[in-house]
């Protein structure tokens, strides 16, 4: 692969920062790669491992000279961060993200962003239960797809440098509308997680099943259940407060459709618990045909991360 961008800058360094610049590093896409974090262990840990050519102590730093900046940092910080590195982001650079939720960044950061500075906000959809600067490696973004949100304002060419990027990353691109994307991860992503940290949650509560239990039997549905909500806790909460409106769209959605089980349960309506077993099954299907995960017994996940 080519050389993209000169100098990309990674502000924050966990789980998709460090996978960026791991998988930057392996095609070649950059001539250098600045990190900084807001964490000092994060920040030397990031020095250890070598995935950053330079590791700054400052936004301002690690942003100088920069030619794509990238705020792979929680949702509710993104308009702090965007504030404080605005005065030292360089004419014609790209600013995009990696965040979860687009509504709430686009209000938080948008206005921070000097004029002739090109804002691409975007959302890579991969992702383990880990966190941190130890967990990133190149491969997370391989046939994933990653979701660009232009808007009418967006210049061609930067766009163009942008998903360049990211296909060179391994990834799949994919445009679209913000608050159609809100929409579509409250179903594929924010709602399935609330859901698996509620079942966890209930586990937890329930007495008659003992913790030992819980540990042991766990190979069933309930083990990833647990994988899910293993998630980094502050990125999740920051999730849910600003994507309160499509999430809570969902989730009405969900119990409607629950209670209509608990209701075939308590009147043995076979016919209806079968038929709906069979239709979500073909979503799962789906989903393995569209090569975004594996049937193999182990879920693909023995050797992850």
């Amino acid at each position: 692969m080519k050389e993209i961008y000169g100098r990309v800058a990674l502000i924050g360094l966990g789980l998709i920062a460090s996978s960026m610049a791991h998988a930057i590093r392996r095609a070649g896409l950059a001539g250098e790669i600045a990190g900084t974090a807001k964490s000092e262990d994060s920040r030397e840990i990031a020095r250890e491992l070598g995935f950053c050519d330079i590791v700054t102590d400052t936004l301002a730093d690690a942003v100088d000279g920069a030619d794509l900046v990238v705020l792979a940092v929680p949702v509710g910080v993104m308009g702090s961060v965007a504030f404080e590195i605005g005065p030292h982001l360089k004419p014609g650079a790209t600013l995009t993200d990696v965040g979860s939720v687009k509504r709430a960044v686009v209000e938080a950061v948008a206005p921070h962003v000097p004029e002739g500075v090109h804002f691409i906000p975007g959302h890579p959809l991969a992702g383990t239960e880990h966190s941190g600067p130890r967990s990133g490696f190149a491969e997370l973004f391989d046939n994933r797809w990653c979701i660009l949100l232009p808007d009418s304002r967006t210049e061609p060419a930067a766009l163009g440098r942008l998903k360049e990027l990211w296909r060179g990353m391994g990834a799949d691109v994919e445009e679209m509308d913000v608050d159609h994307h809100d929409l579509v991860l409250a179903v594929t992503s924010h709602c399935p997680h609330l859901i698996a940290y509620t079942m966890v949650g209930v586990a937890d509560d329930i007495r008659r099943v003992t913790d030992s239990e819980v540990v042991k039997y766990s190979a069933a549905g309930f083990r990833d259940f647990t994988r899910i909500a293993a998630s980094d806790p502050t990125m999740w909460r920051d999730v849910f407060l600003n994507n309160k409106q499509a999430t809570l769209e969902i989730l009405g959605r969900f119990t409607e459709e629950l209670f209509a089980l608990q209701r075939a349960i308590r009147t043995e309506d076979a016919e209806l618990l079968f038929d709906y077993f069979t239709r979500t099954r073909t979503i799962r299907r789906g989903i393995i045909e569209a090569g975004q995960d594996t049937a193999a017994p182990d879920f693909g996940r023995g050797g992850a991360r």
